[in-house]
Formats: C-alpha cells, sequence, structure tokens
C-alpha cells in the first residue's frame, strides 16, 4: 500500500483463488461513489468443516467483545480508495490487523459477493495454529475485554473464597465438624494457580503487542531502495 499509486487499489491473494472476474465489479461499486468495496464469499463449501466452524465461531466473538465489528467471510481482497489507502498509511502500528484496520478507517462501504473456486495447486500454508495466531492479533488489537474479564473473575473467585471461609466457621462451630484440611487446600491452591496462570498469559499477550510497537522496528527493509 505504501507504493501503490493508483486512485483505487485492489489487493489479492497470490493463490488466485479469487477470481479476477470480479474486479470489474468493485470498480463499478468504487464509481458509484463507495470508498471501500469488500469482496464477501457467499459459499465456503470449499473449506473444511473444521475451517468454516472455527471461523464462524471467530466472527462471533470478534464482533461481541470488539469495536469495531468486521465484515464476515471478507479476506483482503477488496477496492479501496485513495482516502482509504492514504488513511491506513498514517497508522503507526508495527503489527496491523489489515481486517480490523479497514473497518475502523471506515468510510462508505459497499459489497459484492462471489463464489470461490477450489485450489487448483498446491497446499494452504495458513494452518490451524496461524489461524489461532490471527485470532489472538484481532482481539488483542482491538479489545482490552479480556483484560478487564479478569478483574471480574478475581472478583468472584474472592466472593467463592469468602462465602467458603465463612461455611467452614459455621461448619465447624455450630456443628462440630473438623475442618478439612489437606484435600481443601490442594484444590483451592491448584485452582488459584491456573486462574493466575492464564491472567499472566493474557497480560503477557497485550506486554507482548506493546514490547513490539516501543522498538518501533520498520515494518519491511527494501533491497536497494532508493
Amino acid at each position: 500500500l505504501d507504493h501503490a499509486t493508483g486512485e483505487a487499489i485492489i489487493p489479492i491473494d497470490v493463490d488466485l483463488q479469487d477470481p479476477i472476474e470480479v474486479i470489474p465489479h468493485l470498480i463499478e461499486k468504487w464509481q458509484a461513489g463507495a470508498e471501500m468495496v469488500l469482496a464477501k464469499r457467499s459459499d465456503r463449501s470449499t473449506d473444511s468443516r473444521l475451517k468454516r466452524k472455527s471461523a464462524e465461531w471467530f466472527y462471533k466473538l470478534h464482533n461481541k467483545i470488539s469495536n469495531p465489528k468486521i465484515e464476515e467471510n471478507v479476506g483482503d481482497f477488496r477496492l479501496m480508495s485513495r482516502d482509504v489507502v492514504e488513511n491506513i498509511k498514517l497508522m503507526p502500528e508495527r503489527n496491523l490487523f489489515m481486517k480490523g484496520i479497514l473497518s475502523w478507517v471506515g468510510g462508505r462501504t459497499d459489497v459484492v459477493e462471489y463464489a470461490r473456486a477450489e485450489r487448483v495447486a498446491g497446499n494452504t500454508k495458513f494452518n490451524g495454529w496461524k489461524l489461532w495466531n490471527l485470532a489472538l492479533e484481532g482481539i488483542t488489537s482491538f479489545s482490552t475485554f479480556p483484560l478487564r474479564m479478569w478483574t471480574y473473575i478475581g472478583l468472584f473467585v474472592a466472593g467463592l473464597s469468602f462465602l467458603y471461609g465463612a461455611w467452614m466457621i459455621v461448619d465447624t462451630l455450630a456443628f462440630g465438624n473438623p475442618v478439612r484440611g489437606y484435600p481443601s487446600l490442594l484444590v483451592s491452591i491448584l485452582f488459584l494457580g491456573g486462574v493466575q496462570l492464564i491472567g499472566i498469559g493474557v497480560l503477557g499477550e497485550y506486554i507482548g503487542r506493546i514490547y513490539v510497537e516501543v522498538k518501533n522496528r520498520p515494518r519491511y527493509i527494501l533491497k536497494g531502495n532508493k
């Protein structure tokens, strides 16, 4: 995008599964006044069931806890006006979750639906692990809900601990039952330890992103660029 010079820019995947026959329809919408035209897949039958369901869950989760919302079943294949591209270039982030950035930039948006052909050669390099990392990047880029959630989890666990402590006091003083020490203590320690480790992991995701941004390295390096 930094080096694209046209009035309308259309990125497309290099595997050419996205049909170039859709491009004239994107241009028509742009000429009619749209600043961004999304190419939306109307059918994902060429994907595996697992990939379809995981994509569906991601969109639902992301749009529930993040702002802005992102259009389902839309990839990088789209048309962007010059104004949209210039606004994207103003973003200082090192790690760009493009689906979220493009939704955040906004502008008048239109949609063109199309059917994606099956891959004719090779295998996708975008495996489940990369999809998982993409989902994490999308959520942590546009939502602080995972951080806020741990405040509520802490309050909930503290409330349970208080109620359990009160019950042990009543059970011992009123009914004379001995306090069951080792099993309850072990379960409590393991539970709280697990909660803390998960919370540290969530914090680590955000701190890692801050670390990458603070280094302020260039997004890319061009050999022989003058």
